[in-house]
Formats: structure tokens, C-alpha cells, sequence
């Protein structure tokens, strides 16, 4: 059945009527999720419900899936004005990758959870073979490749922290609520919402997103050569550039087929927007963990 999914709180309703009422609702009660995604996306003066509606639909309905994915991840993190911490990784200090070391662990713990969530919700065979292999290289590696996790770690060593000092830490806070939220919706929703929530979230380090008209890439590559990272950080970033470039594309694919199938576009497109919207705040994480660390000295 047709459905539609508030992109504040993931609430389905059976029409955009319906949720411009929704919106209306929570606006009415101060709401500030709802409150500020209106103020962020579609405007910031009072608008009916009628008005609300037809903004809305024509917000969800301005590009195929996989276009409104990549133009959003792009503005929202690689535009004019990056993310602060995507700024920082142009040429990060060892702050900024030990940051991204301990909070990523966690990030990548749940990734794995992720994965395993979505290949159970379906029987699609592509769609688990997918995942699987995303699992395998991402968490565990193989015989003769170390998993993004394990470089993860090898990385943090080349800059003083021990692996053990990283596997006891405790998320900060935005982590947490993030790692909550991806688990929530695997869990809950369908399999390709969660491959939406989840796989989205690659095309960050997809250097094809210069194409795409980014401002920014993840990192300026000229660190992979300069001498100002360690080789474990070179190898660990290499490693995760090159894979997110297939990984996503593979992913925005699936996701584009499988949503249409199930006329699932715009919840995908909502789930999408609210993982993009949390996983500024866990970047920030990295950002603030770095912080505090370099406090620390």
C-alpha cells in the first residue's frame, strides 16, 4: 500500500495531505524536529496545510531516488560550505584522525549489525549477496585483505592509541543517538529503507562526487602522498575511498530498483534526508572527540 513518511520522525501516513496536516500538528505544539526540518527545507513562514501539502510532494518529487540522494548528500556535506568536519580532513591533524578513529569504531560496529538487519528483512538475493560482501570488507576482511575496521585500528596505533584503549571506549553522545537511530530503523522498516538509511551515507567518500558537482572531496588526496599522515592512515583511507565508490553506486542502484518496486520513493527519500540529518551530528562527534584529545595533551 501507498504510504508516505514524515521526514522528521519517520511517522507513515497515506498521503501528503496527511502529512502536511502532521506537520501542521506539531508545528502547532512546538515541536522542534518537525518545526525546524519545515524551516530548513521548505520555508520559514506560516504557511495552510493545503499550501504545505503541494510543497511537500513537489520537494519529494523533484528527482528520481538516486538523483535527490546524491544532490542532497552533496549540499548537505561537500558543498561551498562543508562540514566542519569534512573541512578538517583536508588535511588533518592527528586529532582529527584519532577523533575519527574512536568514534568510527562504533560507527562501523553497528554498520555490521546494519548489514546483517537488512539481508534478513528480505529474501532478495542480489540484495543479500550485497550486503554480505559490504559486511565482509567493512568489518572482517579476508585472508588477504584486513577489513576497513582492522585498518581502523592499525591506524590509531601509528598514532600512540593502543586497539584496546579504542574497543573499551564509550561513543559520545551524538554517536550513540546516531547508532540508535540506523539500529532502529534495519530493525523496523523495510530492507531498503534501511539500505537508504545506511548506504547513503557512503557516497561521502565517493570520490565521484566531484562529478556530482561537490565543492569538496572527502579529503584532498594530496595527503596519501605528502608525508603528513602516517602510512596506516594512508592505507586506511585509500582503502575506504576506493571501496565507496562501488559500494554506494551498487547501493543507489538497488535502492532505485527495489523502492519502485514496492512504491516505496518517498519514504526512501525520507529516511535518507533523517540519516543525513544524524549523521552530521555523529560527524561532529568526530569532530568533538578530536577536541577533547587534543585538550587532553
Amino acid at each position: 500500500m501507498h504510504v508516505i513518511a514524515c521526514p522528521a520522525c519517520l511517522k507513515t501516513e497515506d498521503n501528503f495531505m496527511e502529512l502536511a496536516d502532521h506537520f501542521v500538528e506539531k508545528a502547532k505544539a512546538s515541536d522542534p524536529d518537525h518545526v525546524m526540518w519545515i524551516n530548513r527545507y521548505i520555508s520559514s513562514r506560516v504557511i495552510s496545510s493545503g499550501e504545505l501539502a503541494i510543497l511537500l510532494e513537489e520537494f519529494f518529487a523533484s528527482r528520481t531516488v538516486r538523483e535527490w540522494i546524491v544532490v542532497h548528500m552533496k549540499d548537505k556535506f561537500l558543498g561551498d560550505q562543508p562540514h566542519p568536519f569534512i573541512r578538517d580532513m583536508q588535511h588533518p591533524t592527528r586529532y582529527t584522525i584519532l577523533g575519527y578513529v574512536f568514534e568510527h569504531h562504533h560507527f562501523l560496529r553497528q554498520w555490521a549489525k546494519s548489514c546483517f538487519q537488512i539481508a534478513a528483512n528480505t529474501g532478495q538475493e542480489d540484495v543479500q549477496r550485497y550486503e554480505m560482501e559490504n559486511l565482509i570488507s567493512e568489518f572482517y576482511g579476508s585472508n588477504d585483505r584486513a577489513s576497513h575496521h582492522e585498518l581502523l585500528l592499525r591506524t590509531g596505533e601509528s598514532y600512540g592509541i593502543p586497539r584496546s584503549v579504542v574497543l573499551k571506549s564509550v561513543p559520545l553522545p551524538q554517536t550513540a543517538t546516531a547508532i540508535r537511530f540506523w539500529d532502529t530503523v534495519c530493525r523496523n522498516r523495510t530492507f531498503v529503507e534501511g539500505m537508504a538509511a545506511m548506504h547513503t551515507l557512503e557516497l561521502i567518500a565517493n570520490r565521484n562526487m566531484r562529478r556530482y558537482g561537490a565543492s569538496y572531496p572527502y579529503f584532498d588526496e594530496t595527503i596519501l602522498a605528502d608525508g603528513s599522515i602516517t602510512n596506516e592512515a594512508v592505507d586506511f583511507l585509500r582503502e575506504g575511498y576506493e571501496a565507496d565508490v562501488s559500494h554506494s553506486e551498487v547501493a543507489l542502484a538497488l535502492i532505485e530498483e527495489y523502492s519502485g518496486r514496492m512504491d516505496l520513493d518517498q519514504p526512501c527519500k525520507a529516511v535518507a534526508l533523517k540519516s543525513m540529518d544524524i549523521f552530521y551530528d555523529y560527524l561532529l562527534a568526530r569532530k568533538q572527540r578530536g577536541e577533547m584529545i587534543e585538550n587532553k595533551q
